[in-house]
């Protein structure tokens, strides 16, 4: 502990009385070597705290800095999480718009294939049906024809004296040339015919119909039969074949919109991982 300096002044002036001739001169060199051994601890004080205060202001005017530079970092990483959440937001819409659009493109495909399916079957039932008319209507002329060309015989004189047509498929039948099924079935057509036809143009329905007296009147009334089978025939295989390439169209389509869908959807759910 430091004494006041009076007291070291007197301590001094003391010792020197009792040792020295010349005391004041001895007080003097003590006052001067505690002076400047107060000053040296007030200099070497002074210095610390300047270095201490400039520390200080160092230091603060450092954490002003990262204060200010954390606060911009702070509203940039701000943005870029509200950015990150609308672009997020942005790819959850579009993989659940692109997931709704091939879902429905699916089951468009999946109906439009259904639909093809069944329009197939039906033309095929009726291609084969009309086949096999067509088949019974040629083999009924091939042997009217083969019995005209006779000279004579019973079945000759039996169907040039018929008076229908229905008459004319029994004298086939009783002559073994024709089936009682395929009678059967050339007489349904000729009905149907009948129904579909203006009176005024028709031959009249097969069980009531006046048959020409010309013998050739069956042959041509089974050749008019041939020809609309035929007609029928090429105008149900247009349709199917149109039919086909609108489903090969539409079916091309979806599956084109289906596959770019899904290469956009797995882009955008790759896109949402690697954000995640």
């Amino acid at each position: 502990m430091l004494q006041p300096p009076f007291f070291l002044a007197a301590l001094a002036l003391s010792s020197a009385h009792a040792a020295s001739t010349d005391p004041i001169e001895k007080v003097l060199q003590m006052i001067g070597d505690l002076q400047g051994k107060i000053i040296g601890e007030g200099n070497d004080a002074q210095k610390v705290y300047d270095e201490f205060s400039e520390f200080c202001e160092t230091r603060a005017r450092e954490l002003q800095y990262e204060i200010k530079t954390g606060k911009a970092e702070a509203n940039d990483l701000q943005a870029t999480i509200e950015n990150e959440v609308a672009t997020q937001e942005s790819l959850n819409a579009k993989i659940e718009e692109l997931s709704g659009a091939i879902a429905t493109d699916e089951a468009d495909l999946k109906a439009a294939t259904a639909i093809r399916s069944k329009e197939n079957g039906v033309f095929v039932a009726e291609e084969k049906e009309l086949m096999n008319v067509l088949n019974t209507v040629e083999r009924a002329i091939g042997i009217l024809e083969k019995e005209l060309s006779k000279s004579g015989g019973a079945s000759m004189m039996q169907l040039q004296s018929a008076s229908s047509v229905a008459d004319a498929l029994a004298v086939m039948v009783q002559a073994s040339s024709l089936s009682s099924a395929d009678a059967s079935k050339l007489s349904a057509l000729l009905q149907n015919q009948q129904e579909s036809e203006d009176s005024s143009d028709s031959l009249g329905a097969p069980a009531a119909a006046v048959y020409k007296g010309a013998s050739g009147g069956i042959v041509e009334t089974m050749q008019d039969l041939y020809e609309k089978g035929e007609a029928q025939l090429e105008e149900a295989r247009k349709a199917e074949t149109k039919s086909l390439r609108a489903f090969e169209m539409l079916s091309q389509t979806l599956k084109d919109e289906i596959k770019y869908a899904t290469k956009d959807l797995d882009a955008a759910k790759k896109v949402s991982l690697d954000k995640c």
